[in-house]
């Protein structure tokens, strides 16, 4: 994928109007709204560039087509996440507050951004194989939980009868996020739900209520620093 510079490319039809510092970025934004808003199969490349103010060929110079514009925003609502779930599955600090802070940034992730990107997991067209990158993405991130769940667990810090369920529990909590957005018309408090969610996960591991505020403040400081 070959990123390129805004400036590049044929004239604008119309001024700035979308959020982003890039013509690529203006390209994403407008994707977003209108794959969350009409469907990913209803949404052509044209409406798209249209929604941008550019012309349909200048789309093209950015992205191939309007698979490779989906991948490159599912792609965004997980590798960020990666990226501190590999910090922190090496962090030393105690298990629960690295499962805390995961879960929470994972969170924020999910609520961030204009539009909820998240809610396109559903979408038939994710089943064909060209977007099996994506998938591995996402199973990365829970086999990511899986290890800090099962280091836990054999610490004895966590309690679980299948840690395979468990980690689903846990996985399936965080992302619980993008339909209750979807339920609040697409807006929520990142603040109000990262750490909610984050404490429900600690409960699912049965972790001692007496030891959540303590945990929670050690989250927070590990979330921080991400």
């Amino acid at each position: 994928m070959v990123a390129a510079q805004s400036t590049v490319g044929r004239p604008r039809l119309a001024p700035r109007q979308r959020e982003g510092t890039s013509a690529r970025e203006e390209i994403l934004d407008a994707a977003a709204e209108l794959f969350s808003e009409q469907g990913y199969a209803a949404t052509s490349t044209r409406a798209i560039a249209m929604a941008v103010g550019i012309k349909q060929a200048s789309l093209y110079y950015h992205f191939a087509n309007k698979e490779q514009i989906l991948v490159e925003l599912l792609s965004g609502t997980v590798s960020p996440s990666l990226e501190a779930a590999a910090a922190l599955v090496q962090g030393t600090e105690p298990v629960e507050a690295r499962l805390w802070a995961m879960a929470a940034y994972d969170v924020r992730l999910l609520c961030s951004g204009r539009w909820n990107i998240g809610a396109l997991y559903l979408m038939p067209e994710l089943r064909s194989p060209r977007f099996a990158a994506f998938h591995e993405q996402r199973q990365e991130l829970r086999a990511a939980y899986g290890d800090l769940i099962d280091e836990g667990c054999d610490e004895g810090a966590f309690r679980s009868d299948d840690r395979s369920v468990t980690t689903d529990l846990v996985f399936g909590l965080v992302e619980s996020v993008v339909p209750a957005r979807a339920g609040r018309g697409g807006r929520i408090d990142a603040d109000e739900f990262a750490p909610t969610v984050a404490d429900g996960c600690l409960r699912l591991l049965a972790v001692p209520s007496r030891r959540s505020a303590l945990v929670r403040r050690r989250g927070e400081r590990l979330l921080a620093a991400l």
